[in-house]
């Protein structure tokens, strides 16, 4: 592309930004779509975050993603924040708006989409929730959202977890947040769910690590989604598959929580065709030979 005075600048804001794949996925996107935009991260010291949303606008850029350890501490620069993001109180992409920038979550509707185009169904399914971190509570937000039955959120800290789940069936006026211990997990009714791996374990180089070793436990899976995408088949997959399940890691999560922010800032809708032609772009840098 020709970078001119006409190109519009993106980018990552984060501490570090040094491996993301995000300009993978937007300067292949503005490429397809023939748009004159560049994307670029930028490494933000701690400190720092409102002064580097404050220059952005300043620098007329048209928008911007947040990763760790931002997605929370930037909100007070934003002269708006959309109502998912200010229940999950994170935020991962900025949208400029005349008087500043707009905050939005694309992280959960992100899974949403992922868990659509891989055919999975969310909606009225009975889950287990592996976790009580930032990103399983905004799973736990999500599947509210999209009236699942029950979700179980086991976690190492009960009490965690109980925080958690009260917060999100308060919020949400729904009660379908049931926490409990991680060493209770036998304690679960006797049928099959839809599991949620939310937590790092496992995650590269730790990649022999996983929160359940029992193989009883994964009888219990019929469909297991790891938000890892690094390695491409997680220990937490590859026990859900030795027990009959279908697994799935994070790559697509990844993948559509970039479209949705592209969409925002470019007012564009992202053909299915075209994110998985991006999808192919993605497993080829990453060395992934076929779906895992």
């Amino acid at each position: 592309m020709i970078i001119d005075g006409h190109t519009r600048t993106c980018g990552l804001i984060g501490n570090p930004v040094e491996h993301t794949m995000s300009p993978m996925i937007h300067n292949t996107l503005a490429e397809k779509l023939n748009h004159n935009l560049v994307y670029v991260p930028f490494h933000v010291e701690e400190g720092q975050i409102v002064h580097a949303v404050r220059g952005a606008f300043s620098l007329n850029l048209l928008g911007l993603n947040v990763t760790v350890p931002y997605k929370s501490q930037v909100i007070p620069a934003l002269s708006q924040v959309d109502e998912l993001a200010e229940k999950i109180g994170a935020v991962n992409t900025l949208v400029r708006r005349e008087d500043g920038f707009k905050g939005y979550n694309t992280d959960m509707p992100g899974l949403y989409r992922a868990m659509c185009s891989e055919g999975i169904q969310i909606e009225g399914q009975d889950v287990i929730l592996l976790g009580a971190g930032g990103a399983a509570r905004a799973v736990a937000f999500l599947c509210a959202s999209k009236n699942v039955s029950r979700v179980y959120m086991l976690n190492r800290s009960l009490e965690k977890a109980e925080a958690v789940a009260e917060e999100v069936n308060e919020k949400t006026g729904k009660k379908c947040i049931y926490p409990m211990a991680l060493s209770d997990y036998h304690e679960l009714p006797e049928q099959k769910f839809l599991a949620i791996q939310a937590t790092s374990v496992g995650l590269y180089p730790d990649v022999d690590r996983v929160v359940i070793e029992d193989e009883e436990f994964y009888r219990k899976v019929h469909t297991g989604y790891d938000l890892i995408y690094k390695p491409s088949q997680t220990r937490f997959m590859k026990m859900v598959r030795a027990q009959g399940g279908k697994a799935y890691h994070g790559l697509k999560m990844l993948l559509y929580q970039g479209i949705i922010a592209y969409e925002l800032w470019n007012d564009v809708t992202v053909s299915e065709e075209m994110a998985l032609q991006v999808y192919e772009v993605m497993k080829e840098k990453m060395g992934i030979k076929e779906e895992a």
